[in-house]
């Protein structure tokens, strides 16, 4: 029998910009760990997950423009 793996996607609360990255692909998070932040008007918004997982993806890199809502990180839980 297959297990079907859940995914949770992380989702930018502002425009701005990745700032930096804290935690790779593989990286096992736990609730309210920083995956990355998000710098918007000077102000560093944190981007924390939900649920502990393993990190699978990373939608963003440093330096790239983000949207209110888009997506930034995908967490299998």
């Amino acid at each position: 029998m297959t297990q079907k793996i859940e995914h949770i996607e992380l989702k930018a609360e502002a425009t701005g910009t990745g700032w930096k990255i804290l935690t790779p692909v593989g990286t096992r998070v736990e609730v309210d760990d920083t995956l990355m932040v998000v710098e918007s008007m000077k102000m560093e918004i944190p981007a924390t997950t939900e649920r502990a997982g393993t990190v699978v993806e990373l939608k963003v890199a440093e330096g790239d423009a983000v949207q209110d809502g888009q997506v930034l990180a995908v967490v299998a839980i």
